[in-house]
């Protein structure tokens, strides 16, 4: 190897040294960055699942800080977040715990909340929601699996049969064996009906085929249609006569809800009842007339006397035919 390829060689050593140098510096330099300019803000968990220091935080997709710590609080765990001052959080904003694919690191996904909603003040506790982990996912597939095991076994035990019992399958073909004469039957009865219903024989086969009685049926219909809007129609015609009358609008509406008609209707009906009960004992001038016969028989004298009278008239003059009259009368 001569020196100018070793002198290369060192060059490109060094020069990879210094960006790894690099890197560090600047992912350290971020992180203290953020720890010393970011505010924290509180999410309390019932199970942090595995987060440690470090791990993201993401609103959208994007990061925005990072996680400080986890510890316990009580009953629950908690985990301390660091957020980029850059950053306001809307405060109906929801942290949970997601991970970045199936084998994944874990990190803090933060919903966007609402714009006007006012943000978080430093050192506040933000909402969270537990959203269930790969361990629990696999235990609830393992037990519908066990269910689904458990069930298919119960249907493969009813297909089969126990022991010395025919299955399903075979309780179905006894059935047909034993009534395959009572099964041709019916098929061949339903073959004539259905026949008989094509050729336009019967009912429903008159109806299936003949346009004139299918024409007729709808006009019946039209007509049973046209019968029920009428009824609709008397219906809300007396809805409204009805109303009409509560209201106290029109002759009965009055008589039934006007207390002054109401009670002249009673004066009238009660002075009609005592002139019929005066008429009814002989009271007053008709009421002679009515019961007593006195008056019918005068009336029936004079009348006599007054055809006597015009029976002597005879040839006299009319001074004397008056004198005969008001003589035969008084």
């Amino acid at each position: 190897m001569n020196n100018a390829q070793y002198s290369i060689r060192v060059g490109l050593f060094f020069i990879l040294g210094i960006a790894l140098v690099w890197v560090t510096y600047e992912t350290l330099g971020s992180k203290s960055s953020l720890k010393a300019s970011g505010y924290v803000l509180v999410a309390g968990f019932d199970n942090v699942k595995e987060l440690k220091a470090g791990d993201d935080i993401r609103m959208a997709g994007v990061r925005i800080g990072a996680v400080e710590t986890t510890r316990l609080a009580g009953p629950r765990a908690e985990a301390v977040l660091r957020i980029d001052r850059k950053f306001s959080i809307p405060g109906d904003a929801v942290a949970t715990i997601s991970s970045a694919g199936l084998l994944g690191t874990n990190y803090i996904a933060l919903t966007l909340g609402s714009p006007d909603a006012p943000p978080l003040a430093p050192g506040s506790e933000i909402r969270t929601t537990a959203s269930p982990d790969l361990n629990t996912i696999m235990t609830q597939l393992g037990e519908l699996g066990g269910k689904l095991e458990g069930a298919l076994g119960s249907v493969g035990e009813l297909l089969k049969g126990e022991e010395g019992k025919p299955g399903l399958f075979q309780r179905l073909d006894a059935l047909l064996a034993d009534n395959s004469d009572k099964v041709s039957a019916t098929l061949s009865n339903l073959q004539a009906i259905t026949n008989k219903i094509n050729q336009g024989e019967g009912t429903l086969g008159k109806l299936v085929n003949d346009p004139q009685l299918h024409d007729e049926l709808l006009a019946a219909v039209e007509q049973l249609r046209a019968a029920a809007g009428d009824a609709r129609t008397l219906v809300d015609n007396t809805r409204a006569v009805v109303d009409q009358v509560k209201s106290g609008q029109g002759a009965l509406g009055t008589l039934i809800y006007d207390e002054a008609t109401a009670e002249n209707l009673r004066s009238t009906v009660a002075g009609l009842r005592s002139v019929s009960d005066k008429l009814s004992q002989g009271e007053g001038t008709l009421g002679k007339l009515i019961n007593d016969d006195t008056m019918y028989r005068e009336a029936q004298s004079t009348l006599r006397k007054a055809d006597r009278a015009l029976d002597g008239l005879g040839d006299s003059g009319p001074i004397t035919a008056v004198g005969v009259v008001a003589n035969a009368l008084f």
